[in-house]
């Protein structure tokens, strides 16, 4: 009741007006299903965001003023460094701004 009385998803409420959405497919449908066009773009991108985060693993990474963020012009930021290459070539520089959480990599 909640998701079809939303006045941020319209989209629900027209699409079971409409018949769409079958009174009986409500009772299986998630609450991910039931979300507004927006809200699931939403979802999307925080999961994308934990889904790398994820895949960086629990690397340690270290705090310095080395680096200068190309976007903020702070000099707060952490970096790891990770083999990505062969052993031959040099590791790639993870770097991430503490202010602007923004991320760049160099080898």
């Amino acid at each position: 009741m909640f998701n079809i009385k939303d006045q941020n998803n319209p989209d629900f409420r027209r699409k079971i007006l409409l018949g769409q959405i079958k009174p009986e497919r409500l009772l299986t449908m998630t609450t991910q299903e039931m979300a507004s066009d927006h809200r699931q773009k939403e979802n999307q991108q925080i999961k994308e965001k934990a889904m790398y985060e994820c895949e960086l693993g629990a690397a340690p990474k270290a705090t310095t003023d080395q680096f200068k963020c190309s976007r903020c012009r702070q000099r707060k930021c952490t970096y790891y460094q990770m083999q990505t290459r062969s052993a031959d070539e040099p590791m790639t520089t993870y770097v991430t701004c503490v202010n602007c959480n923004n991320h760049w990599k160099f080898c």
